[in-house]
């Protein structure tokens, strides 16, 4: 998705610094001088504001560019750029397009400014025309998701892009932006998602300021905490609490804030509808763009019951490349060695690690091999003499356990397959990964544990749902015992598989429901339904969710619709099919030219809509 007033001129250099630091011009670094973020919370749903502010130095007027991180499920609603008494706002417009209009603008010398999406966390930005000693003020605003997972809601806003491992054989010709990595055959736009890290000591004049409005909206909260920053609290009206971040805190790392659920029960699901703000409730629109249409959001929410467990085939693979130097070695090892604990002697697994290369322990190398005591033992034993090297080599290594997994599959027992990754997930070559290993994992269920203070959560999260497993983001040692409990019942069989779902007196729009692919529900790990409805509704709009439980017992929840306000539902409904598009788009590389042309064709359809 491109936010527009403009595009990058192919002679801007990049970012001196791993997220906001400063902007880089032919003349010399243009400071960030302060980084305002504010978000507003309610339940599971936040916008997020973000006001930027930076000033020319300099004799001349000169053209900028950075690149900095958002939330991987963020959706982009606007931009704003204030300059010399004057206020540009952004417009949404296809790539091409946006970057003729840039060109055009800056030539005639203009103000312009581009946001431009490189990863679904890294965006970049380009700034032109910025007149000596001018100040210019670029604000953007977002709607994002919030996990919510074992009575606990994350809002994790992103401060840093971290270096990334490019793999590949460097590509000839003008690469295709101007950090530091060259354009591989792997990861085409490498130079794109590189900016040069901060030199250790530097300094970092940027002022931060936080600050999170935290509505419960009816959810009991018993505690708030942030992860890695030091923050105050204040009570507000109508129940809101008031989040800062204390003064002086730095951009070296990523902000999580945890807020924990207090326990009221057994809540099964809900189910909100959300019209368009042209759309009165009764309206019957022509199509999926007249009157009557809106967004709807299901979510069901599993009991606390851990299910008796099932005979399992588990590979667990550990990056051990030269990213995860220091703590997240020390922090990946030990999860891993504690996922091998959890395992019986009826499971079979194997332990494998990977950088350059792939190894196993010599005595358990080739095979799945049965949980004992002994086979356990000495999977721990390999794990803990581990240390990070080498490059970040992750498609192979996801090659080989498909392979291990798939070379067990013809056992007589009937058994659950896992595949656990732990890794920082800071490669560029995602959609390779994502393409070439969909069609090996069928019938695998794969977690993922991130380690990392600014991990590439929006990979890992595409991996893990690929699979239909869960994601957990481990950013400090304190969070570890509490990440790997939970990925321990992850690998236990899912409460409720073959979900479905039947609609009365609501209209669904098939094609835009996501995930398209309906997920197993797990123990402490709601799961969440979100597209768009068109026609007549009524609060007594229903939609029944059906399944097979654990004990293959059916499952039946009758949900009914409660109308609610605002466009962050539809904001954020978006961004998923959209990423959903585009995980399809890059899975289809033996398909007709035809049918990519229509998928990019609804790509961009959906997007500029």
């Amino acid at each position: 998705m491109i936010l527009n007033i403009g595009q990058t001129s192919d002679d801007i250099e990049s970012l001196p610094d791993a997220g906001f630091g400063a902007l880089h011009t032919a003349r010399g670094n243009l400071p960030l001088r302060s980084m305002d973020v504010r978000a507003s919370i309610t339940a599971l749903i936040a916008g997020v504001e973000i006001t930027q502010e930076f000033t020319n130095p300099f004799d001349l007027p000169l053209e900028a560019t950075y690149t900095f991180p958002l939330p991987d499920r963020g959706a982009v609603t606007s931009l704003r750029m204030e300059a010399d008494g004057r206020v540009v706002q952004g417009v949404l417009s296809e790539r091409a397009q946006a970057r003729r209009d840039y060109d055009a603008a800056i030539a005639a010398g203009q103000r312009a400014a581009l946001a431009e999406e490189d990863r679904p966390n890294v965006f970049t930005m380009a700034v032109g025309n910025i007149l000596p000693g001018e100040q210019v003020i670029i604000a953007l605003a977002l709607t994002q998701p919030l996990a919510y997972e074992d009575a606990e809601i994350t809002f994790r806003f992103p401060l840093v892009v971290a270096p990334r491992f490019v793999p590949g054989s460097p590509l000839p010709g003008v690469p295709a932006g101007t950090g530091v990595a060259p354009d591989t055959d792997a990861v085409p736009d490498a130079s794109r998602i590189s900016p040069p890290v901060l030199l250790p000591g530097f300094p970092s004049p940027v002022r931060l300021s936080i600050t999170a409005d935290i509505d419960p909206a009816g959810l009991q909260l018993s505690e708030i905490r942030s992860s890695l920053h030091a923050i105050a609290l204040e009570g507000a009206a109508a129940g809101h609490t008031i989040v800062q971040v204390a003064p002086g805190e730095r951009l070296d790392r990523d902000f999580i804030l945890r807020l924990a659920v207090a326990d009221a029960g057994q809540v099964t699901g809900s189910l909100v509808l959300c019209p368009d703000d042209h759309a009165e409730a009764g309206d019957l629109g022509d199509d999926a763009g007249g009157l009557g249409t809106g967004t709807f959001v299901l979510a069901l929410v599993p009991p606390a019951l851990v299910p008796g467990s099932s005979a399992r085939d588990v590979v667990i693979l550990l990056d051990r490349s030269g990213s995860m130097t220091g703590w997240k070695m020390v922090a990946a090892r030990r999860a891993a060695a504690r996922i091998v604990d959890t395992l019986g002697a009826g499971d079979r697994f194997a332990a494998v690690c990977f950088d350059n290369d792939i190894s196993e322990p010599p005595e358990l190398a080739g095979a799945l091999v049965a949980g004992t005591d002994r086979n356990r033992f000495r999977a721990v034993e390999f794990l803990a003499g581990l240390s990070a090297r080498g490059g970040t080599y992750l498609l192979p290594a996801l090659e080989h356990a498909a392979d291990l997994l798939s070379a067990a599959s013809d056992d007589t027992v009937p058994r659950q397959r896992v595949l656990v990754l732990v890794t920082d997930g800071q490669v560029g070559n995602e959609d390779q990964i994502i393409s070439r290993l969909g069609p090996r994992l069928a019938g695998a269920r794969v977690h993922v544990v991130g380690i990392d203070q600014a991990v590439n959560a929006g990979f890992l999260g595409r991996l893990a749902a690929m699979g239909r497993g869960r994601c957990e983001l481990v950013e400090s040692e304190d969070r570890l015992d509490e990440a790997t409990a939970r990925i321990h019942q992850r690998i236990l069989a899912p409460l409720i598989t073959g979900l479905t779902m039947q609609t009365q007196n609501l209209r669904i729009i098939e094609s835009t429901v996501t995930p398209a692919r309906m997920p197993d529900l797990f123990t402490g790990a709601p799961v969440t339904i979100s597209g768009r409805f068109e026609g007549a509704w009524s609060p007594g709009t229903t939609i029944t969710v059906r399944g097979v439980s654990a004990d293959g017992a059916p499952y039946e929840q009758v949900l009914t619709g409660a109308a609610a306000g605002g466009s962050a539902a539809t904001a954020i409904w978006a961004r998923a099919h959209v990423r959903e598009l585009e995980d399809s788009y890059t899975c289809l590389e033996f398909t007709s030219p035809s049918e990519l042309e229509r998928l990019e064709s609804q790509i961009v359809a959906a997007s500029l809509r």
